[in-house]
């Protein structure tokens, strides 16, 4: 339960910060002051490593746990191994929608 609530807390700050690094990326870009294109960056990388770290932790949590199962019930494997695959496919799959969105970010400024 306190791992939970330090990735929430690490994730809404997080969140934030990538929104202010927006924000203030827009405002000094219109006021001429600068480009802000290093903000943008910056805020393009959060986009992917917040995903990311999310997703790998959450795969290893997936792997432990479906690894821990197998080994109390070796009968139940097959039961166990199919959705493990499939939720990990899933989060895979949520990262590499985060990958994209980077990619489209980055081609945009």
């Amino acid at each position: 339960m306190q791992i939970r609530k330090a990735v929430t807390f690490l994730f809404v700050l997080l969140t934030s910060l990538l929104t202010a690094a927006v924000a203030f990326a827009e405002e000094a870009a219109s006021e001429g002051g600068g480009d802000g294109t290093w903000m943008k960056f910056f805020a393009t990388a959060l986009v992917i490593a917040i995903p990311a770290s999310v997703g790998a932790l959450a795969q290893s949590r997936t792997a432990s746990t479906a690894l821990e199962g197998i080994a109390r019930n070796p009968n139940a494997s097959g039961k166990i191994f199919t959705p493990m695959i499939l939720g990990l496919a899933l989060i895979e799959s949520l990262v590499i929608y985060a990958l994209i969105i980077a990619f489209m970010l980055v081609g945009k400024y």
